[in-house]
């Protein structure tokens, strides 16, 4: 069987989709701002529809927008091979994180389609709802709801920045019901691949044109609230002083100093920890902070030495809160587990790598992704394509044609290996 990817038309989409934004035009790269549920994410939904649609594909859609486009096998009451990803973008963003993975899904099922091939599996594509937390706080909701980890209720409440909840603005964007419909049932996929841009430099830094991801590392957040004492610039003395932002300082390099010490003694790179928010109370340059809050996002292939290194962290702000006398309060905004890839799906992409005279790398992903989700309910892997000097969410975010067309084509052929078994 040969599968011919159409590399003009799967190119030739990607642009098409990124132009489903009103940001400012970059001097970068291509720039995207896609937030869900906005007119630009609509448009951009609407248009990949008709292009299912112009497939032959059918179509479902969920109460949260995540949308099904199905090739139907020749023994439709097996459970489907799934493949796809997610459209949205954070603000100022690249065209390549996550696109690939939902136009490269339709190019290999049409690629596979056109080629006469006839799954006995039905093949689906999937279109998350909301991979950002950009709008409603909260990373990969749709996965999140699909696979039964996060409560309907609790999702319907989330609310934006203009205080507007899940459930008004999914009910706005046209997807009503209950969000009690959405998680899959038992056996609902097979299998399921994602195609993604590495975000990362290894691909590229050893010259590999792709990988294979043997395990999702394990993302927590949480928010701390430091409190001190403020007043003006000038006239609070410094031995009177309670900093907010002093103490907050040491806690972000406490948090560094921790998840650098994990990996020495673990003599590994796959403890991360960044506080990528920090909003200071007053925010005035003559006046003392008083209050500071800190987002930090910490992630980990081992949930265990992720959480040894917030005991540390908790051992050094229980110092600090005594030494510079402030009130620190820790929430966890959420805790995820790692996932582990499917042995038998991972030796299916090695062969259809093999087809391709390829030799893939085994890999860490250490971004996460809709799939994280997706392990609860179905085996899973993804492969990942190289993207230039591991940039991503930027505007210069890019992935040349010939490795999107080379990642596309080796997941066209383990979707065929997969939707024969």
């Amino acid at each position: 069987m040969q599968i011919q990817i159409d590399e003009a038309r799967l190119i030739g989409e990607l642009k098409t989709l990124a132009g489903f934004t009103n940001v400012e035009p970059s001097t970068e790269g291509t720039a995207v701002t896609r937030v869900v549920f906005t007119e630009d994410d609509l448009r951009a939904r609407a248009w990949l529809k008709q292009r299912a649609a112009d497939a032959g594909f059918a179509i479902r859609e969920d109460a949260v927008g995540n949308s099904f486009f199905r090739w139907t096998g020749l023994e439709p009451q097996l459970p489907a091979v799934g493949t796809g990803s997610h459209i949205d973008a954070i603000p100022h963003a690249g065209m390549y994180d996550g696109t690939v993975g939902v136009l490269g899904g339709l190019e290999a099922m049409r690629a596979l389609k056109e080629s006469g091939f006839q799954p006995r599996r039905s093949i689906e594509l999937l279109l998350f709802t909301s991979e950002e937390p950009t709008r409603f706080g909260i990373g990969c909701l749709g996965s999140r709801l699909l696979s039964g980890t996060l409560a309907p209720e609790h999702a319907d409440a989330l609310t934006d920045s203009n205080d507007e909840t899940l459930a008004h603005v999914r009910a706005a964007a046209g997807f009503s019901g209950t969000l009690a419909t959405v998680p899959l049932p038992a056996n609902f996929y097979h299998a399921w691949v994602e195609l993604h841009i590495e975000q990362g430099p290894l691909l590229e830094r050893e010259g590999l044109p792709l990988g294979i991801v043997t395990s999702i590392a394990a993302p927590a957040g949480y928010r701390f609230t430091i409190t001190g004492f403020g007043g003006h610039a000038g006239a609070l003395l410094m031995p009177d002083r309670k900093d907010a932002l002093c103490a907050a300082a040491e806690m972000i390099l406490s948090i560094e100093r921790h998840a650098l010490a994990a990996n020495a003694a673990a003599g590994s790179i796959d403890t991360v920890a960044t506080v990528g928010t920090c909003d200071v109370h007053p925010g005035a340059v003559n006046s003392v902070p008083s209050r500071v809050v800190l987002q930090l996002d910490i992630r980990d292939t081992d949930p265990n030495r992720r959480e040894s290194v917030m005991q540390a962290v908790r051992r050094d702000y229980e110092e600090l809160r005594q030494r510079r006398g402030v009130t620190i309060i820790e929430e966890l905004v959420n805790a995820d587990a790692p996932a582990q890839s499917s042995a038998q799906i991972i030796n299916v992409l090695e062969r259809a790598c093999a087809e391709h005279g390829i030799t893939p790398k085994k890999m860490v992903s250490r971004a996460y992704h809709d799939s994280l989700f997706m392990a609860r309910v179905a085996p899973i892997a993804m492969l990942f394509i190289p993207c230039r000097n591991g940039v991503s969410h930027r505007p210069d975010e890019f992935s040349t044609d010939a490795d999107i067309v080379r990642g596309t084509g080796v997941l066209a052929a383990a979707l065929a290996h997969l939707a024969s078994e």
